[in-house]
């Protein structure tokens, strides 16, 4: 899609598991079925929602090519690719097919705390050598570095190769200096669901999700009624999610989305380690939160899928 726009909702797709702990493809075509018939804008594979790290290279190679299929072109897709060995990252961009996919999201390399300067040139490496647009994505809060104002916009104005960044440090005085000084092509995503409604106030253009697994029609509609300056209409769906935004991530994420996933007849609550799924308590408090927003039909309960609300 040559006229991929970041505007929407972007769903930062999960990896189902079996109890076994090996990748549930069944589970994993009917979420992006869900997803995509829920209306999400696209999805992003292989990220961190995704337990990319807790993946081998032959399952992220069949993950990539189930989700191709299924989505069969019907809403962009943006793939992982990311590192914090830059010329790693460079050579799987140089060598690496990208058919059926429309940008890549590369993360601030981690770990190994590179400089303002050292960030620049990590991405511009990436810009240089990337067949597909790229889009940054600054999570501090996983990388250990904040990649600042300064670096993000010149990123922007240096390479036509960049289009935008996931801003995911909830540091609001930054993302407003992007939002006011960054070139007209370049986009500003929220990176936080819980943050994304006053963002998209302060001109960001939707986020990359991941209450969105679960509730891609209903969050989505929050999103493109911000997108339309329709802030008031939007504000009582924001509030509604309020309290699920802080459960889904009190124990981690992707723990509270597939806990959510699971009471929603989805996926399997199943995580692979180091990652564990919730608290016996945080489940009994999104089971309950679910229970009090919605009771579904006998036919809902057969079926294994429940919806929320619908609008």
């Amino acid at each position: 899609m040559a006229d991929f726009q970041l505007k929407g909702l972007g769903v930062a797709l999960v990896t189902p598991f079996k109890s076994d702990k090996t990748v549930d493809f069944e589970a994993l075509r009917s979420m992006v079925e869900y997803v995509v018939t829920g209306k999400g804008d696209y999805i992003v594979v292989l990220g961190t929602t995704g337990e990319t790290p807790a993946l081998f290279p032959e399952e992220k190679e069949l993950i990539k090519k189930e989700i191709i299929k299924v989505n069969n072109g019907r809403v962009p897709l943006v793939l992982g690719v990311g590192g914090n060995n830059t010329q790693a990252v460079v050579n799987e961009l140089l060598n690496s097919d990208f058919t059926g996919f429309d940008a890549i999201l590369s993360v601030v390399p981690y770990y190994n705390k590179p400089s303002q300067e050292g960030i620049y040139q990590h991405y511009k490496a990436i810009a240089e050598a990337s067949p597909l647009p790229v889009i940054l994505y600054n999570v501090p809060g996983r990388t250990g570095v904040n990649m600042t104002a300064a670096t993000t916009l010149s990123l922007a104005r240096d390479c036509e190769n960049i289009i935008g960044v996931k801003e995911a440090s909830g540091n609001f005085a930054q993302i407003e200096e992007i939002i006011k000084n960054k070139p007209a092509r370049f986009e500003v995503i929220s990176g936080d669901d819980s943050i994304t409604y006053p963002l998209m106030t302060l001109g960001a253009v939707g986020v990359i999700s991941v209450i969105g697994n679960a509730f891609p029609m209903q969050f989505g509609k929050m999103v493109r009624l911000c997108l339309e300056g329709k802030f008031q209409e939007a504000l009582p769906i924001h509030w509604e999610f309020n309290e699920l935004f802080n459960l889904l991530f009190v124990d981690g994420n992707p723990a509270g989305v597939k806990c959510t996933l699971n009471a929603l007849g989805l996926i399997e609550n199943e995580l692979r380690l180091p990652l564990v799924p919730t608290r016996l308590s945080t489940n009994e408090k999104i089971h309950k939160l679910l229970k009090s927003l919605y009771t579904p039909s006998n036919d809902e309960l057969k079926s294994g899928l429940k919806r929320i609300w619908e609008y």
